[in-house]
């Protein structure tokens, strides 16, 4: 059994697509949608601060007075922590902020997220969202009626027309069905597929 989701066509209905309930039509799982979203945005962090320690310093290697008989406090180290240009405390070193997320969690995820833009009327299918030339203008064109601050197109593979038209809209993100983000997804306003990206993320997720 299927859904039947509206096709357009320079915002008018040019029939329907029907596509299969199993990945359309689930209910909305707020936890693993959670877990989804974050495992995205912590794997995007770099991770690659550094301090050097007392064993990472130049220098360092001699005791700087004998241990006795000075009047100073006892010193081993000119690199210790305390002292002007010795290391760092509890340095900071760089680290992995990658969360484990195995296939099917993952898939069960997008397929939650996409049956909730459709049951919210945020995603819609477009038969010639594709500009016919890379001038930004004719994309604007056919997203000035969606009335939405975030558009997300989703297609089979960006072709340059597209690629060119789209980079100099701020609130338009243009991506690839196979490289779908669940951090797009939530955040768009109004998300563009065209069937055939439509097509590919039902067998990928079916």
């Amino acid at each position: 059994m299927g859904l039947q989701i509206p096709v357009l066509n320079e915002q008018d209905s040019a029939g329907q697509v029907e596509v299969n309930e199993a990945v359309f039509g689930q209910s909305f799982n707020e936890t693993l949608i959670h877990q989804l979203v974050t495992r995205y945005l912590a794997g995007a962090r770099a991770g690659t601060k550094a301090q050097k320690t007392r064993s990472d310093v130049s220098g360092g290697g001699a005791k700087p007075w004998r241990q006795k008989g000075t009047g100073r406090a006892r010193s081993g180290t000119i690199r210790s922590p305390i002292w002007r240009t010795g290391g760092v405390a509890f340095a900071a070193r760089p680290r992995n902020y990658e969360q484990k997320l195995n296939k099917k969690m993952f898939r069960a995820g997008i397929r939650s997220i996409l049956s909730e833009l459709l049951r919210q009327d945020r995603l819609v299918v477009s038969s010639d969202i594709l500009p016919a030339s890379p001038k930004t203008k004719v994309l604007y064109e056919k997203l000035k009626n969606f009335d939405a601050k975030r558009i997300l197109i989703v297609v089979e593979n960006v072709d340059e027309n597209l690629a060119l038209a789209s980079r100099n809209i701020p609130y338009v993100e243009v991506i690839e069905a196979a490289n779908l983000s669940p951090v797009l997804l939530v955040a768009a306003d109004k998300v563009i597929a065209t069937p055939g990206a439509l097509k590919q993320l039902e067998e990928r997720l079916a």
